[in-house]
């Protein structure tokens, strides 16, 4: 923990601030293995379909229940700098494919634990990095080898990468369920531009309500605005909707500047109060001359043009989110209009049905049936809000895995099978690199291993015993797709079985677990600057509220 160095002469020279520790070479470096395999001892639990739960409570006292892993790192609120890089390995995958995150950090952790083995044989950080690398190209080589390519009319099989990736949330008992709502509405949204497929999973709208069960999930094509009907004589549903979105205000506009207006006469005044109701007329007519019989509004609807919009019979729906009208443009047709002279009947967007319904507490308006909508909504159900949010979860994990297969159009199989073909085909690699590195390379092929493990461990079976088992099946010829079914406990052939997950989503994780792994073994030294203190003279009170603003 040395903050100064010394001079020839021996005088001592302070080279860092006083309260800064240092620590490094070894020390350094076991320190921040120490807290990578903490974490994913902490996270592996969770992995795989027989994974367990955890509960996190924040410093307000909030819970939340998940095994999402991206989440439990986030809600950790790790403190250790190299434990952090695992919270970055982890949201960098979650954004990149959206799902595979466990993956991700159980792999960097098995990568680090079997580096710690090779520098206890005294083989140079350095070394390992460079083993590491060429294993890392031979395994990502592999993959693209073995990938199954599919199209997005492969409806069947898309529909087997959402129930892979829901068999491992705690929603996996309605998996199948939810799997069918998922492949619908990715492949609903796709878009194809030149030879590939565009998938923006922001047309792809989550609405949470609990109440209900799971299976009471749905999906609507169409938009669900969570908003009521402004008016209580307006229609509660209209079919054959022709729908007018706003972003305009249906209110008489206050001048900017302050202004004085003086009035002699008692009939001036009312003069200018119909004036005002005029104003207001001439906007729903406008409205309603062009067909519209629903009006969608970003901003406030008057209380005198509600009336209006009533009696014509128009059912109307203001201050909606700016997200939700962009989101029922592509989804009716329409176009969001800005000033209301230029609205015509081209920009109305079309739907079979309008109509007000209660969820829960709460009253939505939901917009189906549109034609050909380019944005849907997933309307989630639960009977704890604690549920719901965990389905919500599992549910943008399912969409961004089947977005990816959609995207990239290839996949491999799971339970452990595609982890066990590239150990097997790293092994054979090490072997041709001969020297040190091939040390590393076998090293590597043994993390890989780390996730059938992790697997099998996770379902109660013997490790070794099942390990030996799936290796010998590797062995043989059309054996590359042998996985553990941790239901069954027995080694089975995944892509029959219909386990399978997107390439690019393995690949994304062992590069992000490679580049951690590597990250971590190059540090061989760590100053870590002194603390902020509170200040002398401060009450405990104080002290405690700056903590929280420093936090």
């Amino acid at each position: 923990m040395a903050t100064l160095a010394t001079t020839p002469e021996g005088i001592p020279v302070i080279i860092l601030k006083e309260g800064s520790s240092r620590s490094y070479g070894k020390e350094a470096l076991r320190n921040n293995i120490a807290a990578v395999k903490a974490v994913q001892e902490a996270l592996r639990t969770t992995y795989g379909p027989r994974g367990m739960d955890k509960m996190l409570v924040d410093s307000l006292g909030d819970i939340t229940i998940t095994n999402d892993g991206a989440t439990i790192l986030d809600k950790m609120d790790l403190q250790h700098p190299a434990a952090k890089l695992l919270v970055q390995i982890a949201k960098g995958q979650d954004e990149e494919t959206g799902d595979g995150t466990k993956t991700a950090v159980v792999l960097a952790g098995e990568l680090v634990k079997k580096a710690e083995e090779l520098l206890d044989k005294e083989i140079h950080p350095t070394v390992i990095v460079s083993g590491y690398k060429k294993a890392l190209d031979e395994a990502t080589k592999a993959v693209d080898e073995l990938s199954k390519h599919i199209t997005i009319n492969d409806t069947e099989i898309i529909k087997q990468v959402a129930r892979t990736s829901l068999s491992s949330k705690a929603i996996a008992g309605a998996r199948d369920y939810i799997a069918e709502i998922i492949m619908k509405a990715v492949t609903q949204i796709a878009e194809k531009r030149g030879d590939k497929w565009y998938v923006d999973l922001d047309n792809v709208q989550l609405v949470k309500k609990h109440g209900g069960s799971i299976n009471d999930t749905q999906l609507v094509y169409g938009i669900i605005v969570d908003k009521e009907v402004v008016h209580p004589g307006m229609p509660k549903r209209v079919e054959h909707a022709k729908i007018a979105l706003l972003d305009a205000a249906l209110e008489v506009e206050k001048p900017e500047i302050d202004a004085e207006i003086r009035i002699n006469d008692p009939t001036q005044m009312n003069k200018f109060l119909e004036e005002e109701e005029n104003i207001l007329r001439e906007m729903v007519d406008k409205i309603a001359s062009t067909g519209a019989n629903v009006v969608i509004c970003q901003k406030g609807i008057d209380d005198v043009a509600q009336h209006f919009l009533a009696k014509k019979g128009i059912l109307a729906v203001r201050r909606a989110k700016k997200s939700d009208l962009e989101k029922l443009a592509r989804a009716t047709g329409g176009r969001v209009v800005s000033n209301l002279d230029e609205l015509t009947e081209q920009d109305l967007g079309h739907a079979e049905l309008v109509e007000e319904r209660k969820v829960g507490e709460d009253k939505m308006v939901f917009v189906e049936g549109a034609k050909n909508p380019r944005s849907v909504s997933i309307l989630i159900r639960g009977g704890l809000e604690r549920v719901v949010d965990e389905v919500e979860r599992a549910i943008k994990d399912a969409l961004g895995t089947v977005a990816d297969v959609i995207r990239d159009g290839r996949i491999v199989a799971g339970g452990g099978a595609i982890e066990l073909e590239i150990a097997k085909r790293l092994r054979r690699y090490a072997q041709q690199v001969g020297g040190k590195e091939q040390l590393a390379i076998q090293a590597f092929a043994a993390g890989v291993e780390g996730i059938p493990m992790t697997l099998i461990e996770n379902a109660g079976l013997d490790p070794v015993d099942m390990l030996m088992k799936l290796r010998s099946l590797h062995e043989g010829e059309n054996g590359q797709w042998y996985g553990i079914n941790v239901f069954t406990g027995q080694p089975e052939e995944m892509m029959k079985l219909g386990v399978v997950e997107p390439s690019v989503v393995k690949i994304n994780a062992l590069k992000a677990s490679t580049e951690a792994a590597s990250l971590i073994l190059r540090i061989d030294d760590l100053v870590a600057a002194s603390k902020k203190s509170t200040g002398a003279g401060k009450g405990p009170e104080k002290k405690e509220g700056e903590s929280e603003k420093e936090d």
